[in-house]
């Protein structure tokens, strides 16, 4: 597999699949529509960033690819992929506490701080795609 080459696209199933890991130059796109939220996604080798409504919701260094992103009030769910190990921060509630799933194996707790943000490091690379789940409690 590779980046999603139109940078953010809705996938038949209503989730988000978005970045490119592969470009040597930043590329973005703005507002992007999905259920009635404005997107906007920056990705290129070093870095994927994704905000809704203007408010952070994704970030990974280096860049990733990330496909079926799905986010409720309960947590997000998605597979990502990139050239190898990636630092993941997440935009969710504030203080709040949530389980952690990489690659369907629990990885734990972990509490976000007063900003919301949560972070994680997730080992990609290859061809696979690593399914992450962060569910709160």
């Amino acid at each position: 597999m590779s980046g999603i080459k139109e940078l953010i696209r809705t996938e038949a199933d209503g989730t988000l699949s978005f970045g490119d890991y592969e470009l040597a130059e930043k590329q973005k796109r703005s507002d992007y529509e999905h259920d009635g939220d404005l997107y906007k996604v920056k990705t290129y080798a070093d870095i994927t960033k994704l905000e809704r409504n203007g408010l952070f919701v994704y970030e990974s260094v280096p860049g990733t690819a990330v496909h079926s992103f799905y986010a409720t009030g309960n947590g997000v769910s998605f597979e990502v992929e990139g050239r190898g190990d990636a630092q993941i921060i997440l935009g969710l509630e504030e203080d709040a506490e949530y389980k952690i799933y990489i690659s369907d194996k629990n990885i734990g707790t972990m509490k976000t701080n007063m900003s919301g943000k949560l972070v994680l490091s997730v080992e990609a690379g290859g061809a696979e795609l690593v399914p992450v789940k962060v569910v709160k409690l």
